[in-house]
């Protein structure tokens, strides 16, 4: 594919950031309405109980309250979400819009106040009275499989909710065969996304449309449409979802949520806005969790440090709902766990557990704990065979030569860069200087250690991914491109932004097609009734799948474009015409030159002198197409990282941070670098800091960011960026995505710098947060300190 590119590759200002840092961005709290009501939930101080009864006769009274709604209330409104895909082990499940019978965890929204304003809500909300019957809570995968394990849903028959397994090749010949096996374990802390911009919405109920206007910052616009019409019992025209600027969401942002659907259901019984907005406890408490991961290897590999064969088991805490299917995010996981890797023989079982805790759910990197697993397991094998971990790297390696590769699993890696990545990273680190200094700072009692972490990152998911996964919905894209009379150039594709910096890079998509510039386009985004049906934005879609079809659909303006131009100028055909920053030019000779044609000439034509144009040619410049991509397309990285830790605090000081990135075609490379530099910073602030804490009757102790920790700059390093992109050649313009394989990479390289830094005292990482407290527990329990090396 040409990368011959005249827009796509700019180094463009982001769009949106003129009126965000010049403060005239427009957030839901900046919507105002009229007589709108204000909600507050009255939430469940316990992790397991039963509702015995709902005493609201004193808040009803209070001045200004309008209505105190329960579960059965709600009930009566709405339907209740069901997923029961047909996917062998997953078991259904089903959960009203608020709780009736019992509340599965500390926080459970129980009770809906509405009030004219928000004090009085809450203050009210403090006099509502439920009583209570505790339950023995769940607060662990181990416990909720236990075999006399208390239900956490009632409906089910164990809380296992959902078992996969797969066994590819003969894993367990290998096993027998093999020089050694080695065994290691992975333990991935439960986090929060922390949006700045926690979760809100206003909901408007029109009575006489019959028509629920629903403002709301969600990534999925057009999904939530059509899960708000039925669960509301309304069809999809009678639904408009009309989201603002959003403040961020890394993934909290995409399920239509309990307390969304309350509001849009009051509203349609009041017939009056109602508008909710939760504070950060809420948000930290109840919004919804993610990445809790207990995983465990079994390498069977030759003398030499050769993979033959792996085995994987993963056990996931769910919490106490299913908002997703519960095989969604491990089963992503277990797909690509050989990643840059040549493994052939491998077997993996999958255990998703519920708890009595909050709902988990997507965050950005669902997959985060792979690249640890795997480049986790690389680093235990050189340990134990006493090899050099960067030559193990090689040996195992997929190069050029290897591609196309057919993962065990199925899935097929193809135009990227795994080895070439590794070597970059590596030169550019200096391994051995820096070895050479490790050993000098060792023996003056310093503990200096360097992590490496070979990314391969899952993007874009297309609808057979969504279809194997029993998710609903699928992975395709939908955009229009409109041409106005004038020349102007609208274009809109079912995407949201929620800071990603989308409409500079989605922008040039469009340009690059149609052969205009950037500046000259507007994107838009995030209204149902404008913007054409598509799946939103999760799963580092937005340039593969989002700029992508803004591409194919500019293609076909272009197409049209040219063929009125050409009929313009008397030509029998387009073939020698081109158009560039919305000039036409004919190649004349071996030069382009311009003909005096642009783009408002061609429009006007269009639009205003119909029958001037050429036969079958329609008034207007017009035009839609939808995008399905590959099942699932990949990037890749390799980061390298080297730390010093303090043995005597457990502080981890980063000394230096890069990255080799393989991106593909780069939209707009300043919007590149802030999403790698982002996602770079969430994973080492997760892996360091993070941490959902919950106690062993299943209270949330971290509900305040005085106590969920989340990383400044001043605990952040720079980060180098290398750049090395090779061009998928089945996306349109070659694209791939980039933006969650940070997050992966980052969790993989601080655990594997520490685990190399505290090797002579015999740690190893198996469990994060690496908070101080953790790395002095370790080396508590470690052998005497020695300055002597057993890894090379």
């Amino acid at each position: 594919m040409s990368g011959d590119f005249t827009e796509i590759g700019r180094a463009l200002p982001r769009k949106e950031d003129r009126r965000l840092v010049s403060g005239r961005g427009r957030y839901l709290d900046d919507l105002a309405f009229p007589g709108a009501l204000h909600v507050s939930f009255v939430r469940s101080p316990h992790a397991h109980a039963r509702i015995l009864g709902i005493d609201s006769a004193e808040a009803s009274e209070m001045p200004g309250v309008v209505g105190v709604f329960t579960g059965r209330d709600l009930d009566q409104m709405t339907t209740r979400l069901r997923l029961a895909p047909p996917i062998e082990g997953l078991q259904p499940t089903e959960m009203t819009t608020l709780p009736i019978d019992k509340v599965r965890f500390h926080g459970d929204p129980v009770v809906c106040v509405v009030a004219t304003d928000r004090y009085l809500a809450e203050d009210a909300a403090e006099c509502v009275t439920v009583e209570y019957e505790q339950l023995p809570a769940v607060t662990s995968i181990a416990e909720a499989l236990a075999p006399d394990a208390a239900l956490v849903d009632d409906s089910l028959s164990s809380n296992l909710v959902s078992h996969q397994s797969l066994n590819v090749g003969d894993p367990a010949a290998r096993r027998a065969e093999a020089h050694r096996v080695v065994e290691a374990r992975f333990a991935l802390h439960r986090h929060t996304h922390v949006p700045l911009e926690t979760r809100g919405c206003v909901a408007d109920w029109d009575e006489g449309r019959a028509h629920l206007n629903m403002h709301i910052g969600n990534q999925v616009p057009h999904p939530l449409r059509s899960q708000l019409a039925a669960r509301l019992g309304l069809s999809e025209s009678q639904v408009t979802v009309m989201s603002p600027d959003v403040g961020g969401a890394f993934g909290q942002k995409i399920a239509l949520y309990r307390e969304e659907l309350t509001v849009a259901a009051l509203s349609r019984h009041l017939r009056r806005p109602v508008r909710w907005r939760e504070d950060r406890m809420e948000n930290l408490m109840a919004a919804a969790h993610a990445r809790e991961y207990e995983c465990r290897t079994r390498a069977s590999v030759s003398e030499t440090g050769r993979i033959l064969g792996l085995e994987l088991e993963i056990d996931e805490d769910f919490g106490g709902y299913c908002f997703y299917p519960a095989n969604y995010m491990a089963r992503v996981i277990a797909l690509i766990m050989t990643g840059p890797y040549r493994i052939q023989d491998y077997a993996y079982e999958v255990r998703v557990a519920l708890t009595n805790k909050c709902g988990a759910g997507p965050m950005r990197a669902p997959m985060a704990i792979t690249s640890w697993v795997m480049e986790g397991t690389i680093d235990a094998i050189a340990r134990e065979l006493e090899l050099d971990p960067v030559e193990l790297r090689r040996i195992n390696a997929l190069g050029p030569e290897d591609l196309p590769y057919k993962m065990p699993t199925g899935e097929i890696l193809e135009d990227v860069s795994p080895r070439e990545t590794l070597e970059i990273a590596v030169e550019a680190i200096d391994v051995a200087a820096f070895r050479e200094r490790q050993e000098k700072a060792l023996a003056e009692g310093r503990f200096l250690g360097l992590g490496l972490c070979t990314v391969i990152e899952s993007t874009t998911y297309g609808s057979e991914f969504y279809k194997a996964a029993g998710i609903p919905g699928s992975g395709h894209e939908s955009a229009w491109v409109r041409i106005e009379p004038s020349g102007a150039v609208n274009a809109s594709v079912g995407l949201m932004g929620t800071g990603q910096g989308y409409e500079s890079p989605l922008s040039q998509a469009v340009a690059e097609g149609l052969g205009v510039r950037s500046e000259d386009v507007t994107v838009h985004m995030g209204n149902t009734d404008i913007a054409p049906y598509g799946m939103g934005s999760r799963g580092g879609r937005g340039a593969t799948a989002g700029g992508g079809t803004l591409y194919l659909c500019a293609l076909k303006a272009r197409e049209r474009v040219l063929a009125i131009a050409a009929s313009m100028l008397d030509l029998n055909d387009a073939g020698g015409l081109r158009m560039r920053a919305g000039q036409i030019e004919r190649m004349i000779g071996d030069d382009w030159q311009e003909t005096g044609l642009a783009l408002p000439d061609v429009a006007r034509r269009a639009y205003l002198d119909p029958l001037a144009l050429p036969e079958g040619i329609a008034p207007g410049l017009d035009f839609s197409h939808s995008y399905d991509p590959p099942a699932m397309t990949y990037s890749n990285s390799t980061h390298a990282c080297e730390v010093e830790v303090d043995p005597q605090t457990g502080a981890i000081s980063i000394d230096r941070y890069l990255v080799a990135e393989d991106a593909g075609t780069v939209l707009n490379p300043i919007v590149v670098r802030g999403q790698q530099q982002g996602a770079i910073a969430m994973g080492l602030s997760g892996a360091l800091l993070e941490q959902v804490v919950y106690d062993g009757t299943g209270q949330n102790l971290s509900a305040t960011l005085a106590d969920y920790l989340v990383a400044s700059p001043n605990e952040l390093p720079e980060f180098e960026i290398l750049h090395h992109h090779t061009p998928n050649r089945r996306t349109p313009a070659g694209i791939k995505g980039m933006a969650e394989g940070g997050v992966m990479g980052a969790i993989g390289v601080i655990a594997n710098a520490v685990s190399d830094a505290l090797a002579p005292r015999g740690v190893t990482i198996e469990r994060l947060p690496l908070t101080p407290q953790s790395i002095r527990a370790l080396l508590r329990d470690a052998a005497p300190s020695s300055t002597k090396r057993t890894q090379p």
